[in-house]
């Protein structure tokens, strides 16, 4: 436990009606959006200013107690789950967009903004955001920066990464840097930005973030396909890529999903197809006609069932609001559900799913599929019941043997979730231990006292 004079200097630093310490306030920041992992923090603190930030992590050095940074709390490792002796440092209400520039094609925004409202601010300018994490109307950019976040439009765009210019970071020693800026040239010294970039928390707080943007698409359009084999859907994947074709979007439905979805959402879907591709070009009309023939034929010749292409903007905005709800249609059918995430090279999305698929039935756990199929990122979802440890250990062991096989196609543990509490374990099957101890040397170089979200990513020692 922190002491209670410690927590009376932090009351200092923030003033007291911005420290709360209730057992209401703690139970509600003491887990995020991943099943199974909860703790109770000492606190939770909400600054105002970079300068009380950096107050704080000095005062934690001296008195010996952790900090973990959190935004909406939507992550699915674990790394805003609060530590033992810490703070919860809440950065939601830092939610100003401070500064779009349409000559440099930049924004600056604080961490608590909401992805989805940036989208809304910059295309109301003519100007393109891509990164678009399933969580978008609820995630905040400083946690979409600290995971590295995907999104659906991925396969074109990238990830968040690809799109942070600069950033102003709080060190765990409180003392505060910028690194970055608007130039789209700039080599001085070390690359400083893209090593906090997917850091999880551990190696600093954001107060401001610098986004690269790019002039909004012209046009797009949407079509679904409907298959009954899932190896089908998955060879249609590589098919559309062979034809170098890059869709802005390839997204792939189970049958447990779709069913899921369509008992929430209600727009149509069929419910006995095996599973399903939602697809969209974006760009120049004349290309977007042109590419959205050639997909559609790439999934005909791949025995897509039918392909239905998206009639106008509303259609094709219930299309992707379908696929968006999928984790909470999922979430409806049992208490737990357990959203996992991997990825493989896309020519082995067809192995992986049929990996999934027989993983499943060898444990006898309910596990609907659903992901970014355009870049081999699949979110297997387990749907199970926390009170039951039988099916919670079996579902444990399908995991496992899940992020085994991942890995052996050549893929990883995690596309876009991150490492944090719940996936540590598996790291070192990518990394190698050697790669590990490499990150812990980065950790105890920045935070040699360990009180920044520790214990997240790999242990300490």
């Amino acid at each position: 436990m922190i002491p209670v004079s410690v927590l009376n200097s932090i009351a200092a630093i923030v003033g007291t009606e911005n420290l709360f310490a209730s057992a209401e306030d703690k139970i509600a920041y003491s887990y995020d959006g991943t099943p199974l992992l909860a703790t109770l923090p000492d606190a939770i603190v909400r600054p105002t200013t970079k300068e009380q930030i950096g107050q704080i992590l000095k005062l934690a050095n001296q008195k010996d107690f952790h900090v973990v940074p959190r935004g909406a709390g939507t992550g699915l490792s674990g790394g805003s789950v609060p530590v033992e002796d810490c703070i919860i440092l809440d950065m939601s209400r830092w939610n100003r967009i401070l500064e779009i520039d349409r000559e440099n094609l930049t924004a600056w925004v604080e961490p608590g903004v909401i992805t989805s409202q940036l989208h809304q601010a910059v295309e109301a300018l003519g100007l393109f955001y891509p990164p678009d994490p399933g969580s978008m109307n609820i995630c905040t950019i400083g946690g979409n920066v600290a995971e590295n976040s995907g999104g659906l439009r991925g396969l074109k765009y990238g990830v968040t990464k690809n799109y942070v210019m600069g950033m102003e970071v709080v060190l765990p020693d409180g003392a505060i840097i910028t690194c970055g800026g608007k130039t789209v040239k700039d080599v001085a010294g070390y690359n400083l930005k893209d090593l906090f970039i997917g850091s999880e928390g551990t190696l600093g707080i954001f107060t401001k973030i610098l986004l690269k943007l790019i002039p909004k698409p012209e046009t797009s359009r949407t079509m679904v396909a409907y298959f009954a084999s899932q190896q089908d859907a998955g060879k249609t994947v590589s098919a559309i890529i062979a034809e170098r074709i890059i869709p802005c979007t390839v997204e792939f439905l189970d049958n447990t999903t779709i069913r899921c979805v369509e008992a929430f959402a209600k727009i149509g879907l069929p419910t006995d197809i095996e599973c399903l591709l939602l697809l969209e070009v974006d760009g120049h009309p004349s290309v977007v006609e042109e590419e959205a023939a050639k997909v559609a034929a790439c999934c005909t010749r791949n025995n897509a069932s039918s392909v239905i292409v998206a009639k106008d903007a509303d259609e094709a905005m219930r299309l992707k609001t379908a696929r968006r709800s999928a984790f909470s249609a999922l979430a409806r059918t049992k208490p737990t559900t357990i959203l996992e995430d991997i990825t493989v090279p896309r020519s082995e999305i067809a192995a992986m799913l049929a990996a999934i698929s027989a993983i499943s039935k060898k444990y006898n756990v309910q596990i609907g599929t659903f992901g970014h199929a355009g870049d081999g990122n699949l979110h297997p979802t387990c749907l199970t019941d926390e009170r039951d440890h039988e099916e919670i250990a079996r579902a444990e062991k399908a995991y496992e043997e899940i992020f085994h096989e991942a890995v052996r196609l050549g893929g990883t543990i995690t596309g876009e979730h991150g490492t944090g509490l719940a996936k540590k374990k598996f790291l070192h099957l990518v990394t190698g231990y050697t790669a590990i101890d490499s990150m812990r040397t980065i950790k105890r170089a920045l935070d040699p006292n360990n009180v920044l979200n520790p214990g997240k990513v790999f242990d300490a020692a």
